[in-house]
């Protein structure tokens, strides 16, 4: 068997090799790449990108919970054991999903959890895995904020919410049926409970009174124990607490205009709309809903408990190799549109930036584990600790944390940087998690990004200068196409602009790390503009790439669990 470092070199040799028979990279930000960027001698590090595509006909479904809710909800004021309009916000976020993605068709929620049905013959985004969760999770944190003040309109937002998701693969209907019946298990037994837990300490009881008092109870003993003690009956309480709520798309006709004999014409939509049920998971349930049947299949007409544990073996979740340089990239959706409406500058917005830049700072500020951060136009990476042990390295939870935070915050930040504005539509991002063995191949990373940054500024600063000066779209690309650096910088010069004397965020991008406060002596999160490309930067500031970590994790004897050491 090879080395690891002969299989490396081997890998490099076999994508130059690819790239050089005529494999082009896909274009990065920007509205059309460059054509030099395919010989970038760091477009090897692509190699290191895992697949993970949820293959037919499993059926996807991805479940998104809050992160660390329970003190937002202390933070935020909440009402115990429910909040009626947290509830309804949640609702009103999971309607806006299947209003925006035709393959969600189903969702079913309760307290900080939500759990999206995609159509069995979906191919949204190929069926990647991470793709899927991290839009999905990244439109819900983006909504959420974005809807707070329609339910708490006297609430301030002191704290992004954010959400932990993942990619649960049903390898039938069956499956499906079962996770479903455990959801809507888990909503009415953590409700009884809560119901009770809160209603003794409203009566007087301290928390840990209550627990040690309802400790071994079942179900009919705590029904018991509302009924005599508080006059509750269970069943009176309202369904949004006790079953849940499903968004779910049904079919409506809408009038769109009326003939001259006054008869109206209509057109066929479909409308996603809550509703409660005692049980979902029946046949009798499904069969009222057409488009279920349609796009999934039937139920069967009843299903046994299942446990828990063989549920979560159907989770779509990989655990990413220790001692490796965890990157997390994530990329802005439809971002075009999203400038477009929202009037941003061509071909750079430094406000734009700015705020993306203030979200990245954010986020290096909640996750010690992340200690750099590269961003240009819409996308940004995020660089874990070699020695991370960040969610145990799974790939879902670390991705879902970052893009759904990151999202939250472009969102609050917003009228930071735009105070003239409202936006349309939530921004939203996709993200990836990708594992580097070495300091040299994260670096080579970080230099492909830089050097794709260069390459899109560069030609986008060209295209829109051309269509600026009255050229349309398809002849500004046409005249760009197959030009070098050298050329379009003579075509600039014509223009009168020395691209090096462009802003040095827009051609360089933008450095986000932990620094020496001069005055103080304190680490500080800082954003540098700087060529990362050259080992002078790297060497300037050893502590970013240190590989010398203490020993973070053993082994207990007999044993695969992992312990963090403090």
């Amino acid at each position: 068997m090879s080395s690891p470092k002969a299989q490396l070199k081997k890998r490099k040799r076999d994508f130059k090799l690819s790239t050089a028979v005529g494999r082009q990279p896909s274009p990065s930000a920007g509205v059309v790449s460059a054509s030099g960027m395919a010989n970038s001698k760091y477009e090897y590090v692509k190699c290191f990108e895992a697949e993970d595509e949820v293959m037919y006909p499993n059926i996807i479904v991805v479940q998104i919970d809050g992160r660390e809710f329970g003190s937002f909800s202390e933070k935020q004021g909440f009402e115990k054991p429910n909040d009626e309009k947290a509830l309804n916000l949640m609702n009103a976020c999971a309607i806006k999903v299947l209003e925006n993605f035709s393959d969600v068709i189903f969702a079913y929620g309760f307290s900080d959890e939500y759990s999206f049905v995609l159509k069995k013959e979906t191919t949204f985004y190929q069926r990647r895995a991470s793709k899927i969760l991290s839009i999905i999770v990244s439109f819900f944190s983006s909504t959420f904020v974005t809807k707070w003040k329609e339910f708490f309109s006297q609430k301030e937002l002191s704290v992004p919410p954010s959400f932990h998701s993942r990619v649960i693969s049903c390898a039938s209907m069956e499956v499906l049926q079962a996770y479903l019946l455990w959801r809507q298990t888990e909503c009415h037994t953590s409700n009884l409970y809560n119901t009770c837990l809160w209603k003794l300490v409203f009566s007087g009881k301290s928390e840990k009174e209550a627990k040690e008092i309802l400790k071994g109870t079942q179900k009919q003993e705590k029904n018991e124990l509302l009924f005599q003690q508080f006059g509750i009956n269970y069943k009176d309480l309202p369904q949004i607490f006790r079953q849940g709520s499903c968004a779910i798309k049904i079919k409506v006709e809408d009038i769109v205009k009326y003939r001259e004999n006054g008869t109206p014409v209509k057109r066929p939509r479909k409308k996603a709309v809550i509703v409660h049920s005692e049980n979902i998971a029946t046949k009798g349930f499904w069969k009222n809903y057409s488009f279920l049947t349609e796009e999934l299949g039937l139920l069967a007409e009843g299903i046994n408990k299942i446990k828990p544990e063989y549920l979560r073996s159907f989770q779509f979740e990989s655990k990413l190799m220790l001692s490796t340089w965890i990157v997390v990239r994530i990329d802005g959706c439809h971002f075009h549109r999203f400038c477009e409406d929202n009037g941003f500058q061509k071909p750079n917005d430094e406000q734009a930036l700015n705020l993306m830049n203030s979200c990245a700072v954010s986020l290096l500020e909640m996750f010690k584990d992340i200690i750099f951060a590269y961003g240009v136009s819409d996308e940004y990476s995020f660089v874990l600790k070699k020695g991370s042990l960040l969610y145990q390295r799974r790939s879902s939870e670390i991705v879902s944390a970052i893009v759904s935070l990151f999202s939250s915050m472009y969102v609050m930040k917003w009228k930071e940087f735009f105070p003239e504005k409202e936006f349309k539509e939530p921004p939203y991002f996709d993200g990836r998690c990708v594992c580097y063995p070495s300091s040299e191949i994260l670096r080579d990373y970080l230099a492909w990004r830089q050097v794709d940054c260069h390459i899109n500024n560069q030609y986008n600063t060209c295209f829109w200068l051309l269509v600026k000066s009255g050229k349309s779209r398809a002849e500004a690309q046409s005249s760009l196409k197959g030009t070098q650096t050298q050329e379009k910088n003579e075509l600039l010069a014509q223009f009168g602009i020395d691209y090096n004397a462009l802003p040095i965020m827009f051609r360089m991008g933008s450095s986000v790390f932990q620094d020496k406060d001069e005055l103080t002596g304190n680490d500080k999160v800082v954003v540098e503009h700087c060529n990362i490309i050259d080992t002078s930067f790297w060497k300037e500031h050893p502590r970013i790439l240190d590989e010398e970590e203490p020993l973070l994790t053993i082994l207990r004897p007999h044993s695969n669990k992992m312990l963090r050491v403090s």
